[in-house]
C-alpha cells in the first residue's frame, strides 16, 4: 500500500523558554516498507542534529537547541509503499507458554497487572482452546467488541486493569490491556505507535494509532490492532516498537524559563493519504 502522510506539531509558550534537548520518534520503522521520500523540518532550528538508532532499534533523532523561544514547530512527511504480509500458520504449542520462551527479547517485560487481567486472559484462552493464534484473534475481536473507543489526544496510557473495569479507552489504552492480557500467558509483547490507513472515528480526523505486536517463534514479530479487533496488515505504517508507550512517545523534551510560571498550548495536525 502506497503512503503520504504529513504529521505537524506545534507547541506554543506564553514566555519565552529554553529547549532542552529533544528526542524525535517520527521516522518510519524499515522493516516491511519502502522508503521513497522523507523529510523532518524543526523551527528553531536546532544547533546540533543527531540520527541514531535506540535500545529497541528504533530510529530517532536527537536535537538540542540555543537560545530561547515562544514555539516549536516539528514537521515530518513522508512518502512509502508497505510490503504485503505473509499469511500466518498456527504456533503448534498450546498456551500458556513458559515463561522460558521469552528469555533473550529484551523488548518484552514480565506480566505486571492483576488478577482481573490474568482470569480474563485464561477465559479467552480457553474458549480458543489455548492456541496462540487462535487466542490473539479472538482476544482483539473481544475487546474491540467490549471496549467503547474514546478519542484522548494526549496523556500516558491507562493501566490494563482501568481499561477492563471501564469497558472504554482510545487505542492506547486497549493495545496495553491486550499486551498485558497477552504477558499473563508467556507471550512476548511490544507496544508500536504509527499510522494506518484507515481512520478509526467517524469524525474522519487523524491521530497517531497504536498496537500490539507479539513475538511467534514461527513466524517473527506480528500485529494486532485492538482498535479494528484485526490482525495488522500493509495498511499500517509503524514509526516505533518498544516495551511500553513511554519508550514510543513521538516527542519527547522538556524546557525551562525565568518567572513564576509559564502556559503552554499543544496542537497537532496529520493528515494521510494511502491507497
Amino acid at each position: 500500500m502506497h503512503f503520504r502522510v504529513t504529521h505537524e506539531t506545534v507547541y506554543r509558550y506564553d514566555v519565552p523558554v529554553t529547549l532542552g534537548t529533544h528526542v524525535l520518534r517520527l521516522s518510519p520503522r524499515a522493516e516491511g516498507v519502502r522508503l521513497r521520500a522523507q523529510q523532518l523540518t524543526i523551527a528553531p532550528e536546532p544547533v546540533e542534529r543527531i540520527e541514531e538508532a535506540d535500545v529497541y532499534g528504533n530510529s530517532v533523532t536527537r536535537v538540542r537547541f540555543s537560545g530561547t523561544t515562544t514555539l516549536l514547530r516539528v514537521r515530518s512527511t513522508f512518502e512509502l509503499d508497505t510490503d504485503p504480509v505473509p499469511p500466518l500458520a498456527p504456533e503448534p504449542d498450546p498456551l500458556p507458554w513458559a515463561a522460558a520462551r521469552t528469555n533473550g527479547f529484551d523488548a518484552c517485560r514480565a506480566f505486571s497487572s492483576g488478577p482481573a487481567v490474568r482470569c480474563y486472559a485464561e477465559r479467552v484462552a480457553a474458549e480458543a482452546k489455548h492456541l496462540p493464534v487462535a487466542f490473539l484473534d479472538r482476544l482483539a475481536d473481544d475487546l474491540r467488541a467490549r471496549t467503547n473507543l474514546t478519542i484522548r489526544p494526549d496523556g500516558q496510557a491507562r493501566s490494563a486493569e482501568e481499561t477492563l473495569t471501564l469497558g472504554e479507552g482510545a487505542c492506547r489504552d486497549v493495545t496495553v490491556l491486550f499486551l498485558e492480557a497477552g504477558r499473563a500467558l508467556g507471550l512476548p509483547g511490544r507496544f508500536v505507535s504509527g499510522y494506518q490507513a484507515h481512520p478509526a472515528v467517524a469524525n474522519r480526523l487523524r491521530h497517531l494509532h497504536a498496537w500490539a505486536e507479539i513475538f511467534l517463534p514461527s513466524a517473527g514479530w506480528r500485529g494486532w490492532d485492538v482498535t479494528h479487533g484485526a490482525r495488522v496488515g500493509d495498511d499500517h505504517v509503524a514509526l516505533c516498537a518498544a516495551p511500553s508507550q513511554a519508550d514510543t512517545m513521538p516527542i519527547e523534551g522538556g524546557f525551562s524559563f525565568i518567572g513564576a510560571s509559564v502556559n503552554s498550548t499543544l496542537d497537532f495536525d496529520v493528515q494521510i493519504e494511502a491507497g
